[in-house]
């Protein structure tokens, strides 16, 4: 997956454990929920941290919702939910993977 590259400007808050933001583990790196949006260090600065493309989770189960056992992720207009690592979104019938 592919993650464009949108540097968050005049971001004055540094993020690290315990800043108070939900810690998203990311594959390489920990991406942070502020404001609605994920950010990821990079390079001296803040990334917006955010999918390119469409996918799909293939043979998701599970349905989520506020209590589910996964950890809810204020995400723009929706919420994603924190499962194995990565971030479910609900889209049209299924659950997307960020």
């Amino acid at each position: 997956m592919t993650t464009l590259h949108h540097e968050h400007p005049t971001h004055e808050h540094t993020h690290g454990p315990g800043c108070g933001h939900t810690e998203v583990d990311h594959g390489d790196h920990v991406d942070y929920a502020h404001d609605g949006h994920l950010h990821r260090e990079h390079s001296g600065h803040w990334d917006e941290c955010e999918p390119s493309g469409h996918t799909a989770h293939e043979d998701h189960d599970h349905a989520h919702r506020p209590g589910c056992g996964h950890e809810a992720v204020p995400h723009g207009d929706h919420v994603d939910y924190v499962h194995d690592g990565h971030r479910h979104a609900e889209h049209d019938g299924h659950y997307d993977d960020h």
